[in-house]
């Protein structure tokens, strides 16, 4: 008992400390600031511990071997673009396509993501469609398989994959499995054994340098890529389980979006993947033209815009806000966690408030409490500037999609949430596209029709238990 307070002292003054890191050194942004010192003030020694879990910034160092992207001509690439552009030489298949020019160009110069027009886009929001016609490309490879999921589970949907997988490693064919340390915890050694034994390889991404500690918990590669023999692409926000065929009874049906790709624009879905492997791995990927074997298979539009912790700029939040600001009639948005920072929701509420026809529709129920909390209370603003709000009710809602003026949409793994935008890894497909537009429209009202609507009277209703969770989450909604 003698030393204890030598012990409180300690705490208090490593609390001082890292408070005094956190607002001089590390500089974050003024709310995740507040909410940090809020943490250290009413929990100081639990707080103290949860801020090295998970408020530490990653490294500035670059994680990625970027290198790799001008072994692969991409900067080669880049640069010829992005001069095509600003000496308006640049040539688009369609007329329509060159008023988006500036987006174009600001996901190219702060990406990297070269612009292709030579693809075609098959859309699913069902899981077992979706995974059917997975397990049939797979089933098909001849070369070789690359695979980067943030869950994966060894259920009767992972079983499947993890069958065809072992046949096509026997096969010869090169296979390659990356999955997230967080995201895939509970994923048996048994799938990864089987697949290694076979021949194959399997990765984590940021796993724990020391058993059950991991010090980089809080970044999560929340990225869902599949490339299969450089031809064939799949990019969106299902995982591998049997949650996203619909046989969870918690959560019911799920409702997701996911894209099949061929075209140029699966070269650079290989290029992502071999950037996260050779992160993860010690067994580089080198470049090989056989991985790079796109060909040519329709007019659609199309970049793959990633981004990270790792990066300068927030490329996917700030494409959200430059489609959203770029609106002439509507923006549809659908989205399991909705946060916005308040430069998101500013240009939401510009767009509202400028006569934009603003839909946004969340689930109708939670997995992560706290984040739905925070996320009604957002969406009351929403509806005092003039927002449409659905809760769709037919299962669980996990689509992260934009559609603006039913020309242009974005397709991916970023919730609209500061997680998505400051913390995890993420991948997006930017569409430019009538035809594809369009579908996802039609599948938007689709939903419309199995949803409720909240109008600001409904929101208005709200008990004081449901206030107080709101005000609590909305206050930690910056480092949740």
């Amino acid at each position: 008992m003698e030393l204890m307070p030598y012990f409180l002292a300690f705490i208090i003054i490593s609390n001082i400390g890292l408070a005094l890191t956190i607002i001089f050194l590390e500089r974050k942004d003024a709310t995740s600031t507040w909410a940090w010192l809020m943490v250290l003030l009413f929990i100081p020694i639990a707080g103290f511990f949860l801020y090295l879990v998970f408020g530490k910034k990653i490294s500035n160092k670059r994680i990625f071997t970027w290198e790799t992207k001008s072994k692969l001509g991409v900067k080669r690439a880049v640069q010829s673009q992005l001069r095509a552009l600003e000496e308006n030489t640049f040539v688009f298949k369609h007329h329509g396509l060159s008023k988006y020019k500036d987006l174009y160009y600001m996901h190219l110069r702060n990406d990297d993501a070269i612009f292709t027009q030579d693809n075609k886009v098959d859309i699913y929001t069902d899981g077992k469609e979706k995974f059917k016609a997975l397990l049939h490309d797979l089933q098909k490879a001849t070369d070789h398989i690359h695979m980067l999921y943030y869950i994966i589970r060894y259920d009767q949907l992972g079983k499947q994959i993890a069958d065809v997988l072992v046949k096509k490693a026997n096969e010869g064919v090169e296979v390659r499995v990356l999955y997230d340390d967080m995201g895939s915890r509970t994923l048996r050694r048994k799938f990864i054994k089987r697949i290694r034994h076979a021949g194959g390889k399997v990765e984590a991404f940021f796993p724990p340098k020391i058993p059950k500690i991991n010090m980089k918990i809080n970044y999560r590669n929340h990225r869902k890529i599949t490339v299969i023999d450089g031809r064939i692409g799949y990019i969106g926000g299902f995982n591998v389980g049997d949650e996203y065929l619909g046989n969870n009874k918690k959560f019911g049906y799920w409702r997701d979006t996911h894209l099949r790709v061929l075209g140029s624009a699966v070269e650079h879905m290989q290029t992502r993947f071999i950037l996260d492997w050779n992160q993860a791995s010690r067994h580089d990927i080198l470049y090989n033209e056989r991985y790079y074997n796109a060909s040519p298979a329709g007019d659609v539009g199309m970049q793959i815009v990633t981004s990270g912790p790792d990066s300068e700029w927030q490329q996917i939040k700030n494409g959200y806000i430059k489609m959203i600001l770029s609106a002439k009639e509507y923006v549809y948005m659908q989205t399991p966690y909705f946060i916005p920072d308040e430069s998101l929701a500013d240009a939401l509420r510009i767009a509202c408030l400028s006569g934009i026809d603003v839909k946004i529709m969340i689930p109708n129920k939670p997995d992560h409490p706290f984040v739905y909390w925070a996320t009604l209370s957002y969406i009351g603003d929403l509806l005092k500037a003039g927002a449409e709000v659905y809760i769709y009710q037919n299962g669980f809602l996990h689509s992260k999609t934009i559609i603006v003026d039913g020309k242009i949409a974005s397709v991916g793994t970023a919730n609209i949430d500061v997680r998505s935008f400051r913390l995890n890894f993420e991948g997006n497909a930017f569409l430019y596209d009538r035809v594809v537009a369009g579908k996802l429209v039609d599948s938007y009202m689709q939903d419309i029709s199995m949803s409720t609507q909240m109008t600001r009277k409904l929101y208005e209703k709200r008990s004081f238990g449901i206030r107080f969770k709101e005000s609590i989450s909305r206050l930690l909604s910056p480092i949740l």
